[in-house]
């Protein structure tokens, strides 16, 4: 396959950069990959639709300064992507700078897009929450593994929560939508409509579309906050499970892999 044998290339190319972490496959095989853990891209395989490019993402430590990046390459697109959202406090801006100027020197006919965390989908909290409970460096680099795995649980659990109250609110905006749509009929049309002979037709008029759009906007937005928190939950639980199985990785290597011999 060409993006296998591209990807492979790409990785091998990566490695004059800094030490090789942890991989992320999406419809990619590698011919002769790296001893680290290597894992399915969990947002693309669980992703609603189809048609996304082959990739591979690639959790790279800087030898320089030992910060820590996530590349992901797409060789179909001629396009790398640095993400800056599952790194969040992992890296300093000098180490991001050192890495797009190193990325355009070893890869120059690749387009390089630096991907930051997305309002919307509530990213930024999404990396802060798990920030909060396990930095990725000791999900990739520590040797206290039941530390590590009880840290990921705790995440797991807010994950969860997350989820249940996003259907709290989601029930909540369901529940109060007909009867705050009823109770906005009867002001509008009736309390206001009383008003026009002395305030006259056109500001009833006015009032009532100020009503319209305000209680609309309102309940527009609460229903978008449920949206939003059941996207960060999904966003949060899929990191911990990410998590899982780069420790579960790490274990299966440390089992199969001679230890190192002492100087």
């Amino acid at each position: 396959m060409p993006d296998a044998a591209e990807a492979q290339r790409l990785l091998d190319v990566l490695g004059d950069f800094g030490a090789i972490l942890a991989l992320k496959l999406y419809r990619v095989t590698l011919a002769s990959p790296p001893a680290v853990p290597t894992l399915p891209c969990l947002d693309h395989e669980a992703s609603l639709h189809q048609g996304i490019a082959p990739h591979l993402a690639v959790y790279v430590q800087d030898r320089t300064a030992g910060d820590l990046h996530e590349l992901v390459f797409i060789p179909a697109k001629r396009q790398i992507e640095v993400d800056t959202v599952s790194t969040w406090g992992e890296c300093s801006p000098q180490s991001h700078r050192r890495t797009l100027d190193m990325l355009a020197a070893f890869y120059p006919d690749y387009r390089v897009k630096v991907v930051g965390p997305s309002w919307l989908r509530g990213e930024r909290r999404v990396a802060e929450a798990c920030r909060a409970q396990i930095p990725l460096r000791e999900v990739l680099l520590s040797a206290d593994v039941d530390s590590v795995m009880r840290r990921i649980e705790r995440l797991s659990a807010i994950g969860s929560l997350m989820e249940k109250q996003s259907r709290v609110a989601s029930w909540g905006v369901r529940t109060v939508m007909s009867s705050a749509l009823a109770v906005a009929g009867v002001v509008v049309y009736v309390v206001l409509g009383s008003l026009a002979a002395r305030i006259g037709e056109q500001r009833v008029a006015a009032l009532r579309y100020w009503l319209i759009a305000v209680i609309g906007g309102t309940l527009l937005y609460y229903g978008l906050k449920a949206v939003q928190l059941t996207e960060i939950s999904n966003r949060v639980w899929k990191r911990a499970v990410e998590y899982r199985l780069i420790v579960s990785e790490r274990q299966r290597l440390a089992a199969i892999m001679p230890p190192r011999a002492s100087s």
